[in-house]
């Protein structure tokens, strides 16, 4: 198990690596990876259920200690980065799929990487982890519905699909991930570790199998949908920061929720783009990418940040290690 907690640990700390890799090899050999894309709802859901078993009661303790704080990062997740995305499509002319695409990476929650960049930032790694959970338990109410509003006029959205899709790759398997670390507690914690493992090799899948199913998409449009997708987690780090500092929020939450606001759940958002729209795969796209860019930009911040001596008021470093 040491070993294999070994491996869990090297394969966090070098995701992005890993991500970046397998897109190439998948664009170049996109008949070895396309398999995968019918499986990607069952990937996402295996990676919720992991993030199931490492929630305790403790990570909600920070809505409770800094309510203001996590209003305020949960309100920004779902305005700054779903408003960037509609003006990006907008100012870019963006083709229908590929506006769609970026449109539903911002109206998705944030992922569970962002806890680890702000743990390595020396941010309020505890209030990042309560806003990751609470905006990913509201995501099936809040992502549709910001869909619907900022993406129909491109391409007709179903609220109740995406709904349905999120109730089932997103909440229930993190409810029944709850529900067996209470059932089985020490087992699961003697194998909690392992966990990073499990997220970089679904994350890492789900990304390679988009890119083989659109090599012709990104062939044509790859850089356009790169320039926007740099933009998209640029100005959204940057506007999270601004704002908490506007709020008066001391420099480790406001770390934190820069960090929260620009990282999205793009696993998500490629399981969205391939089940929702399902008649135009290159949607998925941006999602691909974005998994690519924010694990570059987010490690580079944070080592940044990190070189600025605050205070972490974080929780251990094994707990962010079992986040992934």
């Amino acid at each position: 198990m040491k070993s294999l907690e070994k491996v869990s640990i090297f394969a966090g700390n070098t995701f992005a690596i890993w991500v970046l890799l397998f897109g190439v090899i998948s664009f170049i050999f996109p008949s070895g990876f396309s398999w995968i894309a019918p499986h990607i709802s069952l990937l996402l859901g295996i990676i919720m259920f992991g993030m199931g078993l490492t929630l305790t009661p403790n990570d909600f303790k920070g809505v409770i200690k800094a309510p203001k704080s996590v209003l305020i990062a949960v309100i920004l997740q779902y305005t700054i980065m779903p408003i960037i995305a509609y003006c990006l499509a907008v100012v870019f002319q963006l083709p229908p799929a590929i506006a769609v695409g970026v449109i539903l990476v911002g109206c998705c929650p944030g992922g569970t990487a962002s806890n680890v960049m702000t743990y390595l930032a020396k941010g309020n790694t505890a209030l990042s982890v309560s806003v990751t959970t609470i905006s990913t338990l509201i995501a099936p109410i809040m992502t549709p519905t910001l869909t619907l509003l900022l993406a129909s006029e491109w391409m007709a959205v179903s609220f109740m699909s995406m709904f349905i899709s999120i109730i089932q790759v997103v909440l229930l398997p993190i409810v029944l991930g709850v529900g067996v670390r209470m059932l089985f507690r020490n087992q699961v914690e003697k194998s909690v570790s392992v966990l990073p493992l499990v997220s970089v090799i679904g994350i890492v899948a789900v990304a390679s199998a988009v890119v083989a199913v659109n090599t012709e998409a990104i062939a044509t449009s790859g850089l356009l949908i790169f320039g926007v997708v740099m933009l998209h987690n640029l100005l959204g780090l940057f506007l999270g920061f601004l704002i908490a500092k506007l709020a008066k929020l001391d420099f480790s939450d406001r770390k934190a929720i820069s960090i929260e606001v620009g990282m999205q759940n793009s696993g998500l958002a490629s399981t969205l783009a391939l089940t929702a729209f399902a008649t135009t795969p290159v949607a998925a796209v941006p999602s691909a990418i974005f998994s690519v860019w924010h694990n570059i930009s987010g490690p580079l911040l944070a080592t940044y940040w990190s070189k600025k001596g605050d205070k972490d008021i974080s929780i251990t470093q094994e707990k962010v290690e079992n986040l992934g």
